[in-house]
């Protein structure tokens, strides 16, 4: 049910308040897109995809979704902000807020939040052109107010800002003390420790090749009964695959009464089968495990997480070559992996494991901002919200 709105706004077509540009004409050519990584930010309608030598635009601009089965879905959002120097591929409309009648974080938002369907033609391949993207009506108040609305709304998008960039530099702390200590051999008192020869090369003495399966407990998923599946919180939630796959964590969208096997919280969740084979998060409470998945557990998990991840590429070359791609139990237990010494994965989980537990509430923060910053957006841009007389900081 939308939200009841409170002030007589007017409604205007979103051509009237914005400057759209035309950059089809401007090919890329080979050298800005000359197989290496370049330092400007090449855009998609779903955000950076590649980073080039070139840049068309420079500035603050909005990217709208030009087509895609999202555009019918609105799975993912049908606009984004791209910001300083980037180049913009075609499959997105770049557009930019009248400063005089619009803020363009307001107008995002609106964006995100209106009825496009009217507007998106082709069944099969969903389209909104530029003529038709000119013609979508949105609720434009004075520019105070959306002002305000847009302070409030970028006040929970700077928090989840904050905690993402939290979350990045956690993850890259862990992984290069793993590079360090279990890729580079540089542990702590690494140099009184004699190299000696191996299958892999040479490695720490003390150190040893081992099947996967004696170092994490790998759970194969099986799948429950279909007729035991629903969406109202009855019984464990299931995690089956990549659909149930978060960024980082598991999600619940559905559940089982009548659960086989179980995964616990900070487990490893992996994919087996088919082509998200290796897809991987961790879990946030206990799941039950279906056919599609697996899950990796153990006392040194913070060591786990980042062996698998490193061993990651090996694994999947074990698949190469199959039209359905998959690992076996046997396969993942058997799998040979160097192991140190038990003292120095202590020592490795016992610095790293309170950054994995800040990982989890920093996303749990995000997700509950995220929530709650999405009750609120129909509220505030419907103007079910007055915010006409609050004492809000606008830029």
């Amino acid at each position: 049910m939308p939200a009841k709105r409170h002030n007589d706004w007017p409604v205007r077509q979103l051509g009237e308040v914005i400057e759209l540009f035309d950059h089809r004409r401007v090919p890329l050519n080979s050298r800005e897109r000359g197989g290496r990584q370049g330092v400007y930010p090449y855009y998609g309608a779903q955000g950076i995809i590649d980073h080039i030598d070139g840049y068309l635009f420079d500035g603050r601009y909005i990217l709208v979704a030009e087509d895609g089965e999202n555009l019918n879905s609105r799975k993912l959002p049908l606009a984004l902000f791209a910001k300083g120097k980037f180049w913009v591929n075609n499959h997105a409309h770049i557009l930019r807020a009248n400063a005089e009648v619009a803020d363009d974080t307001f107008l995002l938002a609106c964006l995100n939040h209106a009825d496009i369907k009217p507007y998106v033609t082709g069944a099969a391949q969903p389209k909104l052109s530029q003529a038709n993207l000119r013609l979508i009506k949105l609720p434009v108040p004075p520019l105070p107010v959306q002002h305000r609305i847009a302070s409030i709304l970028s006040a929970y998008d700077d928090l989840i800002g904050n905690n993402t960039r939290r979350i990045q530099i956690l993850e890259q702390m862990a992984q290069a003390l793993y590079r360090e200590w279990f890729v580079n051999f540089r542990f702590p008192g690494h140099a009184k420790v004699k190299q000696v020869e191996s299958p892999l090369g040479k490695i720490p003495q003390g150190w040893q090749l081992k099947p996967l399966g004696e170092i994490a407990a790998i759970t194969m998923g099986l799948s429950p009964k279909g007729d035991t599946y629903n969406e109202w919180g009855d019984g464990t939630s299931l995690v089956n695959g990549p659909v149930e796959f978060s960024e980082r964590f598991t999600k619940r969208t559905k559940w089982t009464s009548s659960p086989t096997k179980l995964c616990r919280e900070g487990d490893l969740v992996v994919c087996v089968r088919g082509s998200t084979t290796g897809k991987y998060v961790k879990s946030d409470g206990v799941y039950c495990l279906g056919r599609g998945v697996c899950g990796l557990s153990s006392k040194h998990q913070c060591f786990v997480d980042q062996l698998f991840a490193n061993e990651l590429p090996t694994l999947l070359a074990m698949t190469g070559g199959s039209t359905f791609p998959s690992w076996t139990g046997p396969q993942l237990k058997s799998h040979r992996v160097l192991s140190p010494s038990r003292e120095l994965m202590d020592c490795f989980e016992a610095i790293v494991q309170p950054m994995s537990a800040a990982v989890l509430q920093y996303s749990r923060q995000i997700q509950n901002l995220r929530r709650t910053r999405d009750l609120l957006l129909p509220k505030l841009i419907s103007g079910a919200l007055d915010v006409s007389k609050l004492e809000i900081e606008t830029a």
